[in-house]
């Protein structure tokens, strides 16, 4: 069947280019989790990652696409064999998947990366789409830097690569160096100059460099392009890559302008994406942020105000509601039963399988018999924590009790941590409650880290709101991360240390075991 020539394709690379820009890779459980987000938004194609870049890779690619039902799961490859067989491997037994192909065609990435000469990029690149094709009848080829690339010898490449049979050619602003109409023109030349265009889908992938990814992006669907690859919260290497709730939420609302174009979006799951996304992935989303930001539909100046009391579309070109900012209603307490809880999961898009139901609806009584009411942002909130536990987990906060109060009271802390299977306490004093805590965990623990960053967030509204904490501690020249959760911030502090502390653990393991096979 023939694509609807008005339907734009969003390719999310959350999971590749956005985890690029992260301190700490995702682990396979955490890109499961943030795939099937995207799913329920409606993403027509998931770059899952770069499946030969590590077996961590491959087995979240492979694992994601064994799960999802709808959406088309893809994986990157340099234009090397080895790329495009690990590829094929991570997606072997699915139905359907893509190869995403790619090779530098600027001059400055040709000569001075790759060392070659166009002649042999463009050998290269034909191969590469040809043995993909072999595998899949869904290949996608880039011309990385294509905005800074001679104009013929891009017509040249993507006429190749299509006659090579990839069915999707992406044009990247690799470096987000050009200008909207620019960009424009560029994409207008290769429907203007090469024969054979028709017979893929052309996409473009814009960085953010001068802040122009999105606009570079929506001014190329004037020119032809049909699909758009971007990434929720604009997450990416350097200055991010295109919004993906910006470019979905632009053609949404200027239907008119852009003549009927649209996506299979799902609009009113976007904030809940990115909320997600964000929380997984240690990406606060700025109060500013268009579309998702805090701040994205509140008004403070009084005209405004006034103006939005009378009517909204004074100063709203869209509602709070369309992307799903709106009140919860998923109301759960300590008399909910399991089936309750499973069924309030499956409503917001987890299915069974992908998560510890025992696990997760025993945190669930225990935040309920404190707060009393659960809400849904609370029950997404305890199965991002359950799924980012490990098994071999050697520190667990048993209880902690702190004395605090005005500078005439010394801030106390007594922990008891359960050290493998033995309970240790200790106590101790420090400059505020949580240092004192953080004082007690580190003699315990052995591990003396620098903390060089600390943060604290609401997890939802209200008094009873959870508070989750997230801690970067500097071990050894290498940056560890843990996060905590509760209602009570110091209990949430303490989680998070010992989270990273346990990743320190986890990690000097690894280095005893190498040691030891040398």
């Amino acid at each position: 069947m023939a694509q609807d020539k008005n339907r734009i394709i969003i390719f999310d690379t959350t999971l590749r280019d956005g985890e690029q820009a992260l301190q700490a890779s995702l682990s396979p459980r955490q890109k499961l989790q943030i795939a099937m987000s995207l799913e329920q938004l409606g993403v027509d194609v998931i770059e899952a990652g770069f499946p030969i870049s590590s077996p961590g890779d491959m087995e979240a690619c492979r694992t994601i696409a064994q799960t999802l039902k709808e959406t088309t799961v893809c994986g990157l490859s340099r234009c090397v064999e080895k790329d495009i067989d690990a590829c094929y491997e991570a997606f072997k037994g699915i139905d359907h998947f893509r190869i995403h192909t790619f090779i530098a065609t600027s001059d400055i990435h040709v000569q001075d990366k790759l060392k070659k000469g166009f002649d042999d990029v463009l050998a290269m690149a034909i191969s590469s789409v040809k043995r993909a094709r072999n595998y899949t009848d869904d290949v996608e080829f880039s011309c990385e830097d294509a905005g800074r690339t001679p104009i013929d010898h891009l017509c040249r490449i993507v006429e190749a690569a299509i006659r090579a049979g990839a069915t999707t050619v992406n044009i990247p602003d690799t470096v987000g160096y050009t200008f909207p109409l620019q960009f424009g023109h560029i994409i207008e030349t290769l429907f203007n100059r090469v024969p054979n265009i028709d017979k893929a889908t052309i996409s473009v992938h814009c960085h953010n460099d001068l802040g122009m990814a999105t606009a570079n992006s929506l001014t190329a669907l004037s020119f032809g392009a049909r699909q758009i690859e971007c990434a929720v919260n604009g997450l990416g290497e350097r200055a991010g890559n295109c919004p993906l709730e910006e470019v979905v939420m632009a053609i949404k609302t200027r239907q008119d302008f852009l003549n009927g174009l649209y996506t299979n979006i799902k609009a009113q799951n976007i904030a809940r994406t990115a909320q997600i996304v964000s929380g997984i992935t240690n990406e606060p989303i700025p109060s500013h942020k268009p579309i998702v930001g805090s701040n994205a539909f509140a008004h403070s100046s009084g005209i405004h105000q006034d103006g939005v009391l009378k009517n909204r579309n004074t100063y709203e070109i869209i509602t709070p509601e369309s992307v799903g900012f709106k009140e919860n209603n998923l109301h759960m307490t300590a008399r909910s039963g399991r089936h309750m809880i499973k069924a309030c999961l499956e409503k917001l898009g987890y299915h069974e399988g992908t998560y510890d139901l025992n696990d997760v609806y025993a945190r669930f009584l225990r935040l309920a018999d404190r707060k009393g009411q659960v809400f849904d942002y609370d029950l997404e909130a305890l199965l991002f924590f359950s799924h980012d536990e490990e098994e071999d987990t050697q520190f667990e906060l048993n209880s902690l009790n702190v004395i605090a109060g005005d500078k005439n009271i010394i801030p106390t802390a007594s922990v008891k941590i359960k050290i493998g299977k033995r309970l240790r306490t200790e106590s101790g004093t420090g400059n505020g409650p949580i240092d004192a805590v953080f004082n007690c965990i580190t003699r315990l623990t052995g591990i003396k880290g620098e903390l060089t960053a600390f943060t604290i967030n609401a997890k939802g509204s209200g008094m009873n709101a959870q508070g989750q904490v997230d801690v970067d501690v500097k071990y050894n020249n290498r940056q560890y991360h843990g996060k905590g959760l509760s209602t009570d911030v110091i209990e949430a502090s303490a989680l998070a240390l010992i989270n990273a502390y346990n990743s320190i653990y986890r990690a000097q393991i690894i280095e005893k075991e190498k040691k030891e096979e040398e």
